[in-house]
């Protein structure tokens, strides 16, 4: 009995079957590359377009054409100078040390004048001599590099006041009719601008000889040893 054969489709070709020979040489090649080169960027470039070429001669030429820092006729802009800090401060260094000074001043005195009724007119007499004062400045003083810098006033004081000098004027008048004989003594003592005894060591320019009596006060100093009889040498 005679069988119809059934029909059967031909068997399908494999991927690598259906390959041409320079298809197959590039995918060998690829499956080499690709653990060095990167099989991604390999295999797309298999079976992408070629992309165009890349002008790097104008990068390179940019690139040469500028500026470098430093370089001599470029436009890189100045740096700003450096400021140096002025300060009044010590410099580095310098010893600053403090000290106190005292620094003593004499303060003048006054004078000042009084009558005296029992002076002859026009002689004077010193009843209190005058004494300066002492005022007493101290100091601290700034020194920097052993060089004074700076000083101030800690205290300003008067440490002794002066004494004001007393001098006595005389204004009697000697009474008139009975000549001109002061009344502090007797007997008779001629008033004068000064008188000392006769044969002493005065120089006048008037003299008595005596004794006399001191009767008031002793305005020319006839009475050396205060008994009250003056010129008793």
């Amino acid at each position: 009995m005679n069988q119809t054969p059934m029909w059967m489709p031909p068997p399908r070709r494999s991927f690598w079957s259906r390959l041409t020979p320079i298809q197959r040489v590039g995918l060998i090649a690829a499956a080499l590359l690709l653990p060095l080169c990167g099989g991604t960027a390999l295999a797309g470039a298999l079976t992408s377009k070629p992309k165009p070429a890349v002008d790097t001669t104008a990068a390179a030429e940019r690139v040469a054409a500028a500026p470098v820092a430093g370089e001599t006729g470029t436009t890189q802009p100045a740096a700003d100078p450096a400021v140096e800090a002025t300060t009044t401060g010590p410099t580095a260094g310098t010893t600053v040390t403090k000290k106190t000074v005292i620094v003593r001043k004499s303060l003048p005195y006054a004078t000042k004048k009084v009558n005296d009724g029992t002076l002859a007119k026009g002689k004077t007499r010193v009843r209190t001599p005058g004494v300066a004062g002492v005022r007493t400045l101290t100091y601290e003083v700034t020194l920097s590099g052993g060089k004074e810098t700076g000083r101030k006033v800690v205290s300003d004081v008067v440490t002794k006041q002066p004494v004001t000098k007393v001098v006595a004027v005389g204004t009697k008048v000697a009474s008139g009719g009975g000549g001109n004989c002061d009344p502090n003594y007797k007997p008779c003592v001629p008033i004068a601008s000064d008188v000392d005894c006769a044969g002493g060591s005065g120089n006048g320019p008037a003299y008595v000889q005596g004794p006399v009596q001191v009767i008031g006060t002793d305005i020319y100093g006839l009475d050396r040893d205060g008994d009250g009889i003056g010129c008793d040498f």
